[in-house]
């Protein structure tokens, strides 16, 4: 993994910037899906597919890639357009999304798209799927890492803490999970609709090594992969606190933008502040 130089993380923070854009004109174009989720994780797939992935776009099923496995597939705009970006398809078919017949759909589906894993919409399912790719990478004697990208309002679902048992129960350090902490899910508030505090004593309790981040914190996130590569006796989870909407005023923290169709001209003014963003990231850097 290279080193964060000033203008690696600016470089990120445009791409991440950018993935936010393309997020907003997706589901403008589409008339439907979610966005505070794939807003807010925005940092965390940049971080993924231009700094912390061992991958190759032009490889896509080369047997020594790590695995990303994306648990909550509904925020699956940001999959796209981060797996674009990187290359694996072109940036163009981004403007397909949800149509009818397009390999961009609502959901995730393995087989439809270089570069995805896993087909995924169950909410709790992935990181079933991802202890699964883990533990057979160490009976083949693969050094791949496994990563699972998991929202919080998922872990409501049982089947979600028999993976959790099963992959501390099998040691899977070759399996990081990052959990999109923003405290929302479609109905409210997480832990109003059902509490999960205190959620890095569960992790604790199943035998997983926790870290906590800022999940808008690319060196945070590159500090916690590293980290979780080191650990040789357990899978480790991180916490990423990240805010719901993040980079948009508007939507910042407000759980109905979990998925709702944008008004007329809102999409233009969340496009207006992420291009401010730009410019301020530029100026900055």
């Amino acid at each position: 993994m290279e080193s964060l130089t000033a203008q690696k993380l600016e470089s990120l923070a445009l791409m991440a910037n950018r993935l936010r854009e393309d997020v907003i004109t997706m589901v403008s174009r589409a008339g439907s899906g979610h966005i505070a989720g794939a807003l807010d994780m925005a940092d965390i797939f940049t971080a993924m597919y231009f700094h912390i992935l061992n991958h190759d776009p032009k490889r896509p099923d080369w047997p020594d890639r790590d695995r990303l496995v994306l648990s909550n597939g509904h925020i699956c705009p940001v999959y796209y357009a981060a797996l674009a970006h990187a290359g694996y398809f072109p940036v163009k078919e981004l403007e397909t999304l949800r149509r009818l017949g397009s390999r961009l759909q609502g959901h995730p589906h393995r087989g439809a798209l270089p570069g995805v894993e896993t087909t995924s919409g169950p909410l709790g399912s992935g990181l079933s799927q991802a202890s699964g790719i883990a533990l057979a990478a160490r009976l083949e004697g693969k050094r791949y890492q496994v990563y699972c990208l998991t929202s919080d309002g998922e872990l409501g679902e049982g089947n979600y803490w028999e993976a959790a048992m099963f992959a501390g129960k099998n040691r899977l350090s070759n399996l990081t999970v990052f959990v999109d902490r923003n405290n929302i899910q479609i109905d409210g508030f997480t832990e109003q609709v059902m509490p999960l505090e205190p959620l890095a004593e569960k992790y604790r309790a199943f035998n997983w090594h926790v870290l906590e981040i800022d999940g808008h914190n690319f060196e945070e996130i590159a500090a916690a992969a590293a980290e979780a590569k080191a650990i040789h006796e357990q899978p480790t989870v991180v916490i990423a606190h990240t805010i719901p909407g993040k980079g948009v005023d508007f939507m910042e923290n407000d759980y109905l933008w979990h998925s709702k169709p944008f008004k007329p001209g809102e999409a233009e003014k969340a496009l207006k502040e992420l291009r401010s963003l730009k410019g301020k990231i530029i100026a900055e850097g």
